[in-house]
């Protein structure tokens, strides 16, 4: 786990795929913590990708390097409500705050990844894969 947090801490602007309908959909995506040996990421409740997440859970997240190296991670996403976990998020990544809250009356949806499977690859055809 510590080597796909490290890979997503130096590449902090991943890919993050759902589906809809018989369709991928694909969106930048920027926030994720680890949290209780869990890999953990967030989206706002209003947005299509958490409905598509809602109706598929299965998901797939992906980011390149500068070097080259590339990680693909797939597992199937739990949403975890507990405050415990919100905080973590904010604290994780303060800015949150400013879109998630009272005020804007939108709601931080975070999940975790169940059956993570992480793969990291190079044009050299170096590949490893890791279960978590």
């Amino acid at each position: 786990m510590e080597k796909v947090i490290n890979f997503l801490k130096e590449n902090p602007t991943f890919y993050f795929a759902t589906v809809d309908g018989d369709r991928p959909k694909v969106r930048p995506f920027g926030f994720f913590m680890e949290h209780d040996g869990k890999l953990y990421f967030g989206m706002g409740k209003h947005k299509q990708s958490y409905k598509q997440v809602v109706a598929n859970p299965h998901v797939e997240i992906s980011t390149t390097s500068a070097t080259g190296q590339w990680i693909r991670i797939s597992g199937v996403a739990i949403f975890d409500e507990s405050e415990e976990v919100m905080a973590k998020a904010f604290e994780t990544m303060p800015d949150l705050r400013k879109i998630y809250n009272e005020e804007s009356g939108l709601t931080l949806a975070n999940f975790y990844l169940k059956d993570g499977v992480a793969e990291i690859a190079d044009f050299n055809g170096n590949f490893e894969k890791i279960n978590f």
